[in-house]
């Protein structure tokens, strides 16, 4: 099987999967617990992928730069610090660690 084959393969399972989507009833998308269930979908997504993204490296598990650089960007935005110094603050810190070569 290639790599096409099983890109073709997941496009169509999810086309599937939307399109299976509009034959829900509406009764049942407006229940509280869907609604809070797809609210906490969307932030465990969005979770995994920073995590993903910041943690991963290829097949392995890494600790660099990105770690502390996400954890302050975390704490910024707790603090409502504007979302432009948030960015430019964990970008300063992430390359002034590798600067100090603290990780790659």
């Amino acid at each position: 099987m290639t790599i096409w084959t099983i890109v073709l393969l997941a496009s169509g399972a999810v086309l599937a999967l939307k399109l299976a989507g509009y034959l829900v009833p509406s009764t049942i998308l407006e229940r509280p617990a869907a609604a809070r269930t797809a609210n906490l979908v969307t932030v465990a997504l969005l979770a995994a992928l920073i995590a993903v993204q910041t943690l991963g490296a290829g097949m392995t598990l890494t600790v660099d730069a990105r770690v502390p650089a996400v954890l302050l960007a975390a704490v910024l935005l707790a603090l409502r610090a504007p979302f432009l110094a948030v960015v430019v603050a964990a970008a300063a810190l992430a390359a002034v660690l590798r600067l100090l070569g603290w990780a790659a």
